[in-house]
């Protein structure tokens, strides 16, 4: 791997939509650069909730070898992790991995943590507001929905999935417009940032494909052990998708067929806002390498060490 100077990239980002392959990808890659993978996905934090946030341990051992992963398994379920805690876990996780001469490779699809990771973003946390909590408590998500539109733009539309996030999007904006930004030093990041993006029809069939799978591998079952241990039906649905629409399922609120239809169009809905925000990224100055998912593995880390090779960093 390159010195740490000027000229090197210290940090390397694998981006792209749900079910595009990526966390294999940069494990592959992290295991020739002697790397180590930091996850920026807003759920894979979750304790338990693996199937329904789409993890696969089994990306992260290459060719018999585990890549040492962070940033998943960290929180227990029901608690609402945030992009503050995320980038302040980010930046202590981004030190050690350098302390210890190894290349940090940041993978997600979660816009929003891969942006407050990579621009360096100065984030305060927001405390609860009790009391605006229970004056927003008796409004519709229509009406939450729109007072959050006239705070701020609506790029990241898992805010409005249910009411708890919608109140909370509020919550953090009013906390933003009555106190100066704060935050601690930054690392200063040179990142390497690459894509992987599969043809329209291609990446359709494999989100569908993928959740056949998860449903056979025991999917529900992991939504119904989650509320046997105590969470309620409402923090389910606040982590959205497949928690969202297997609890409607649970309580009757779907039957099994109209579950999986309504949840497969979401998922789809879901990678195309993923793609949405990723050119939004573009747009705002992130360089993302497309590399194209129907090549094969070794095809797409070749031209990852090309890159990593001959770019110098900005």
């Amino acid at each position: 791997m390159p010195t740490d100077n000027a000229s090197s990239y210290n940090l390397i980002t694998v981006l792209g939509p749900t079910a595009s392959g990526k966390t294999s990808f940069a494990a592959n890659l992290a295991n020739r650069l002697n790397g180590e993978i930091i996850s920026a996905d807003s759920r894979q934090v979750y304790r338990n909730m693996n199937l329904g946030t789409g993890k696969d341990y089994n990306d992260y051992i290459v060719n018999g070898t585990p890549v040492p992963y962070h940033l998943i398994d960290i929180v227990e379920p029901g608690y609402k992790y945030n992009v503050f805690e995320f980038q302040r876990d980010f930046v202590r996780t981004f030190y050690d991995v350098r302390s210890r001469s190894r290349l940090p490779l940041l993978c997600g699809g979660s816009g929003l943590y891969l942006n407050a990771a990579i621009k360096g973003y100065r984030l305060i946390p927001v405390p609860p507001n009790e009391k605006l909590r229970e004056e927003l408590s008796v409004k519709s998500l229509d009406e939450l929905t729109e007072m959050l539109a006239s705070i701020r733009k609506l790029h990241n539309l898992t805010d409005i999935d249910t009411k708890a996030r919608a109140i909370r999007a509020i919550e953090i904006e009013r906390y933003h417009q009555d106190h100066a930004e704060l935050g601690n030093e930054y690392p200063s990041i040179r990142n390497l940032c690459l894509g992987i993006q599969f043809i329209r029809f291609t990446e359709r069939r494999r989100i569908t494909e993928r959740l056949h799978k998860r449903l056979a591998s025991g999917m529900i079952e992991e939504v119904k052990a989650l509320l046997h241990q105590g969470m309620t039906a409402e923090s389910l649905v606040y982590y959205g998708l497949e928690y969202k629409y297997i609890t409607h399922y649970l309580t009757g609120k779907l039957n099994y067929e109209s579950m999986v239809e309504q949840l497969n169009i979401a998922i789809h809905q879901f990678a195309k806002r993923q793609m949405t925000w990723f050119r939004k990224m573009e747009r705002e100055g992130t360089i993302i390498h497309w590399i194209s998912g129907e090549l094969t593995l070794e095809e797409k880390l070749e031209i990852a060490m090309e890159l990593f090779k001959n770019i110098p960093a900005a």
